[in-house]
């Protein structure tokens, strides 16, 4: 049924195509800034224990951020991802996010509060009322269990109401109509942790750290994002911008021990290396660089009896994916103004259109240092990373 649905509205849309389609393939790499980034990794040795994994998120943490910018009884939110009731990799890795509210407590922290509002395949929030439940799928993860047995809160977007929402305006918002409609929790907080997951997205291409700020919005915000999808790339990278992020985001940190590496953001095939990462950077878009070159190592390692063919790289499931969603967010009048999606075709970094508008509205592509702990990371993977995230 869905794909009658988004088949019936192709002929509609196609017109949009040809607008786009010049910003489908981008062309070389950016224009380099002076900027100098770090990005620290954590080896994690394929079926390591929980508290080895715990282990390395917290040193990871520890080594990217000194944390000066925590005071003691300070509120902390922490954003994971959480689309669907779909374990790690598909959501965000439940072990890091307890390791994160167990060092945030040791730090002084006071309230150290973990929430999301999960996607509208299984949550929709509409002035009149609310569909499906964030709390039951991240129940459904692990994820509540863990956040509440290191002494973390919980709160859901959703189940705050429509209201419960502010409009936040981006330092670069130039493809959006308004600001981004925000949850009024991050006006009460100090500080936020971004705690993404590192896999392929049917739509997007990827899901890492610029992504996941869609988890924050309201539905009429996402709707636009969806609808216009000429620029939903571009959307992605500035909606990073939003003042509140700027001001209150002091660290991104991802779990990488397991990679959705095909189709995404909830079903496809998980690779787990022999060596996994964990990836800590105090800026977004250098973390979401080197997650990006680890994604693409690991695509090539998926069997070929696992490789999703048609349905991982095709545009035209992304195009009416997108559609879909477009319906589920509004309805069919939005389905019929919406414009055609481009999906990323990622080989290399370079080719993102998420990161490269990134770059563009903050002075260039940054220069990473990458930096390990211990001996846990080869050193041929630190030149291979560092070779395919360089400008």
């Amino acid at each position: 049924m869905k794909g009658v649905v988004a088949v019936s509205t192709l002929a509609t849309c196609v017109s949009t195509e040809s607008s786009v389609a010049s910003q489908m393939v981008p062309h070389g790499k950016p224009t380099a800034s002076d900027r100098q980034e770090r990005v620290v990794l954590a080896g994690v040795t394929k079926g390591s224990s929980e508290d080895a994994i715990k282990s390395a998120v917290r040193e990871s943490a520890l080594a990217a951020s000194d944390f000066s910018w925590l005071s003691k009884n300070d509120s902390v939110f922490i954003k994971p991802v959480h689309n669907s009731g779909v374990s790690y990799p598909s959501t965000t890795s439940p072990i890091a996010i307890a390791a994160m509210v167990t060092l945030l407590k040791e730090k002084g922290a006071g309230r150290v509060i973990v929430g999301d509002m999960s996607g509208v395949e299984y949550v929709k929030l509409t002035p009149d009322g609310l569909s499906g439940s964030t709390r039951k799928l991240m129940e459904a993860t692990g994820m509540a269990k863990s956040v509440q047995a290191a002494g973390g809160e919980l709160h859901f977007f959703d189940e705050a109401g429509w209201n419960a929402f502010y409009e936040d305006p981006m330092a670069s918002g130039a493809h959006w109509k308004a600001g981004v409609m925000m949850p009024n929790i991050l006006k009460d907080v100090d500080h936020i942790i971004l705690m993404p997951r590192c896999g392929r997205h049917v739509l997007a291409g990827s899901s890492l750290g610029l992504k996941a700020a869609v988890g924050y919005w309201r539905t009429d915000t996402r709707l636009e994002y969806h609808r216009d999808a000429a620029t939903f790339h571009e959307k992605t990278a500035e909606s990073n911008t939003a003042r509140t992020l700027l001001q209150k985001q002091r660290l991104v940190i991802s779990a990488a021990d397991k990679i959705l590496t095909t189709f995404g953001p909830d079903k496809g095939y998980v690779h787990e290396p022999e060596t996994g990462l964990i990836i800590a950077s105090e800026s977004v878009v250098a973390h979401d660089m080197l997650s990006l070159a680890w994604l693409l190592e690991n695509r090539r390692h998926i069997p070929a009896d696992k490789q999703n063919g048609f349905m991982d790289t095709s545009p035209l499931v992304a195009r009416l994916g997108n559609y879909w969603v477009v319906g589920k967010l509004g309805g069919w009048k939005p389905i019929i103004a919406s414009d055609t999606l481009i999906k990323n075709d990622l080989q290399t970094i370079w080719d993102d259109r998420v990161l490269n508008h990134a770059y563009q509205i903050s002075g260039g592509a940054p220069k990473l240092t990458i930096e390990t702990m211990k001996d846990a990371v080869s050193d041929d993977l630190i030149k291979l990373l560092s070779e395919m995230t360089t400008v």
